[in-house]
C-alpha cells in the first residue's frame, strides 16, 4: 500500500489539480476503485496527522494535493508575480461572471487590449474558444475552477455575493459623502 501511496502522492503534488478516480487510476497504474480510495483515504489522513503545510482534499470524488489555507499567504505573491498581470485577471472575471460570454462583448466592455487578455488566458488553459458566427464564444476551462478551487456550479453565486456586497459598499460610501 505505501508504494501506491506514494504513486499518487507524487501525481497529485506533480498535477496540482483535482483529478477524478478514473484519471489518478490511470496515471497511478491502479485499476480497482475501491482499493484506490482506500489508498487516498488513508494518503489524506496521513497528511492531517502530520500536521503538514499540505493537505490532501476530496471534492465530489476528485482529489488534490493543495496548500493549507492557513499558508496561502505564502504562496500569493509567488502566484501574483508570475501569472497573470491585473487587466489579464480583470477580464478573465469578466468572463466568468458572463461565463459564456461572446469575444465581441468581452471586447465592448474590455476595450481592445482584451484582444491580448484573451489569447494569455487561453495560452494559460484558464478559457476555452469556440468560433460561432462572425465572434467566438468564450467559456470557462476545467483549469479555471481547479486553480482558483471553485466547484463549477457555484462560481455565478460567489460571484453575486462579491457583486451585492461591492454595491452595498458603494450605497454606504454614497450615503456618507451625502451627509
Amino acid at each position: 500500500m505505501q508504494d501506491d501511496k506514494n504513486k499518487i502522492e507524487a501525481v497529485l503534488f506533480t498535477t496540482g489539480r483535482f483529478l477524478s478516480l478514473e484519471e489518478l487510476s490511470k496515471l497511478c497504474g491502479i485499476t480497482s476503485v475501491g482499493y484506490l480510495k482506500e489508498v487516498l483515504q488513508e494518503l489524506k489522513k496521513n497528511y492531517e496527522l502530520k500536521d503538514s503545510a499540505l493537505e490532501v482534499l476530496e471534492q465530489e470524488d476528485r482529489w488534490r494535493l493543495n496548500i493549507r489555507k492557513n499558508y496561502l499567504y505564502l504562496t500569493q505573491s509567488l502566484l501574483t508575480d508570475s501569472e497573470l498581470d491585473k487587466p489579464t485577471q480583470e477580464t478573465l472575471a469578466v468572463i466568468a461572471y458572463k461565463n459564456p460570454a461572446s469575444q465581441s462583448e468581452i471586447i465592448k466592455i474590455r476595450g481592445n487590449t482584451a484582444y491580448d487578455h484573451i489569447k494569455i488566458l487561453k495560452e494559460y488553459g484558464f478559457i476555452i474558444s469556440e468560433p460561432m458566427g462572425r465572434t467566438r464564444i468564450l467559456k470557462l476551462a476545467s483549469k479555471f475552477y481547479d486553480y482558483f478551487d471553485i466547484v463549477e456550479n457555484q462560481l455565478r453565486n460567489k460571484i453575486q455575493e462579491l457583486v451585492n456586497k461591492e454595491n452595498k459598499v458603494e450605497a454606504n460610501n454614497e450615503a456618507q459623502n451625502s451627509l
